[in-house]
Parts: structure tokens; sequence; C-alpha cells
């Protein structure tokens, strides 16, 4: 998976958001989408995005659902899309519980027992790898995992995972997500598990972690689609689009989940997307290109960006600098002040220029 179409500028000296003269869907074969808070949230389809992926995948564009929740196995998360009005396939989707139970299987011997602290999704994903789960640390396990169990998970679980730790078996986890999003806002992740577990013996070993922005999960991701122009599709800078940076292919970021658009500007290097939208119905558009000018300000359709003074100071926008773009998606306005921020951060080895007044303008 290491094809681009050219259109992205992906890497290390990315300052600003790339351009598409045609639809997403038409420049990339597949679209790698997380899940949670991009196509729904708390079970509910996000807004747009049902219909958004219909017209995806009449258009010939594969879709892939890759997602660092270990709770669910494919067969269950294909049937909870397929039931929101998205058509999937247990092949379609894949977890972070899988990309783990890969990397345990390459560790341990067939057949071991592995102690797990989390949902069905970990069991089957095990299994799957010739290893047995067992719900204790006295039942003779070999190794822990660690993987989202949902809000009921009981506390005694992490106890488990304390005391096989302890004694020095491998632990591994499958994402360090610190929190989640639901229908109710944002909830703690695997990662505030992990932390439990971490505090709980004395923050002496580090697991071995699967999830995205990982290698391991690339790898899942390689091996079971077989995309050849991939875009990574999500709304966390530091799993899905740090994932694509470290996978050496485009993405993009949409506003329907975690990452708003303040963060956004302050985002490192290995945080910077390809592409941005605000959600799913990016991905039937082009998006147009951010051009840099000589006075060093940024434009994008009728936005231009820039800082108010080479130093520092804070980001400035105007509207309708081209009257035949316009100045309406606000989208656009967005793209200019990354392109503004992320090269002023770069100069200043770091420093970012507040976008307080101009995000407050256009609502975000």
């Amino acid at each position: 998976m290491t094809v681009r179409n050219g259109q992205g500028q992906q890497g290390a000296g990315r300052r600003r958001p790339g351009g598409s003269a045609v639809p997403l869907s038409e420049a990339y074969d597949t679209a790698l989408l997380d899940l949670d808070g991009v196509v729904y949230a708390g079970g509910e389809a996000v807004a747009h995005a049902v219909e958004a992926l219909g017209v995806a995948r009449a258009g010939g564009m594969h879709l892939a659902y890759v997602t660092n929740n270990a709770l669910r196995t494919p067969d269950a998360v294909a049937a909870h899309l397929t039931e929101l009005g998205v058509p999937a396939e247990a092949g379609d989707v894949i977890t972070s519980a899988q990309a783990v139970a890969r990397l345990i299987a390459d560790d341990v011997p067939a057949g071991s027992r592995v102690l797990v602290i989390g949902g069905e999704g970990l069991r089957v994903a095990l299994r799957e790898r010739g290893l047995v789960p067992v719900d204790s640390a006295e039942d003779g396990p070999v190794a822990v995992v660690q993987g989202y169990g949902g809000p009921e998970m009981p506390w005694g679980r992490f106890a488990e995972a304390s005391y096989a730790v302890a004694r020095g078996l491998p632990w591994y986890a499958s994402n360090t997500d610190l929190t989640i999003p639901g229908a109710r806002g944002i909830g703690p992740g695997n990662g505030a598990a992990v932390e439990v577990v971490r505090i709980a013996t004395g923050g002496r070993v580090e697991p071995k972690v699967a999830g995205k922005p990982l290698p391991p999960m690339h790898r899942e991701t390689v091996l079971r689609t077989g995309a050849r122009r991939p875009l990574v599709v999500g709304d966390r800078l530091d799993t899905d689009i740090e994932g694509a940076f470290n996978g050496g292919v485009d993405s993009l970021l949409v506003f329907t989940g975690v990452t708003d658009a303040a963060q956004l500007l302050r985002a490192v290097p290995e945080h910077r997307p390809t592409y941005v939208s605000a959600d799913l119905r990016g991905l039937l558009a082009g998006q147009p290109e951010v051009v840099a000018e000589a006075d060093g300000s940024f434009v994008c359709g009728g936005w231009r960006a820039s800082v108010s003074a080479p130093s520092g100071g804070e980001l400035v926008l105007e509207g309708s600098v081209d009257a035949a773009a316009g100045a309406g998606d606000p989208m656009d306005a967005v793209r200019a002040l990354c392109g503004a921020a992320w090269t002023a951060a770069d100069a200043a080895g770091g420093g970012v220029p507040d976008a307080g007044k101009v995000l407050a303008r256009l609502g975000l």
C-alpha cells in the first residue's frame, strides 16, 4: 500500500492541505474509513454518512472500515453498518483486535492461553489466530491483552490485568486511544483503561500496542484490503491521520468526531491531513488547491489567510478575494488557515498563531 496519485503532498514537509481536481471517490480506489466519529457515534449514523457512502460505493469506490475499537466482532460491526443503511460484510471490517491478535500469535506458541480484558471482538480475533482466551490470571495465561470493553467493563477486570502484568507476563493493547466519541459526548477509551493498569503496576512496563497509528494495524489493513490507491478517512489526528502518515498514504480529516478546527491548526507535521472536510460528503467532491502567494498569504476558494506578523501574532482571514470563487464554504477558509498556521508554526519551530478570532467568525 504505497501508491499515491500525486494529488496529495503527505510528508514531514506538509505546509498546506492538498487539492484534487476530481472527487476523492474517483481519485482513490479504496476508502479506509474509521468508524467511531466518522460513520457513526453512539451507535447512530453520523449526519450525511449513509448517503455519502452510498454514492461513493455506487461510483466504484471500495469501502473498508478500519477501527481501533476492539469491542465488537467484524460480523457484528458489518451487521450494524448494514442496519444503518451502509451495506457491509465482515471482510470489509478491519479491527485493532485482529491486529493485536496477529501480533500476539507472532510472539507465543499456537494454542497458548491469553488473558483477555475486553469484549467479544478480542476473543474471536484470538481464536482466529489459534489462541485460547481466558478470564483470570490464575488460568495459566502466557500473555495479557487489553481492548475496549464498553462502558460497563467491571473494575475487577483491570485488577486481573494488573496481577498478570505484575507477574511479568507480556502485555498487549489493541490501542491506546484515551477517548471514544458516543451519543452523549466523549467518553474514556481503551487508552484510559491501559493507564489504570500502568498505574497499578507502578509504571514500569509498557504494553505492545497494535492499533492506529502503529505499524501492526497498517500491516493488518494492507493484508485484508489489498488497496492500491487508498485514502484514510478519520476524525482523529493522533490515530487516523498519523497512521496514514506512517503508512505513506493520503488522508481526509472530517470534523464529525473528536478533532475541531483549533486542534487542526495546531497540528504537528505528522498530524496534518491531505484533505479536510466537514463530513463524509467530502468524498464526493474535489478540493480546491491551497495557493501560497508571494506575500506569504494562502488562498483557497474565496478566502485568503495570513499571519499578522512574521514572528507570530494572530491569524487573519479575508473573504471574497476572488469574486468568481466566492467565499461561501467555511472549509475553504479552514484550508487556507491551515496553510498560514502550519507554515508559521514550522518557521517558528512549533509556535502557533492565535486563531481564536477567525474561528469564532466562522462559527468553528
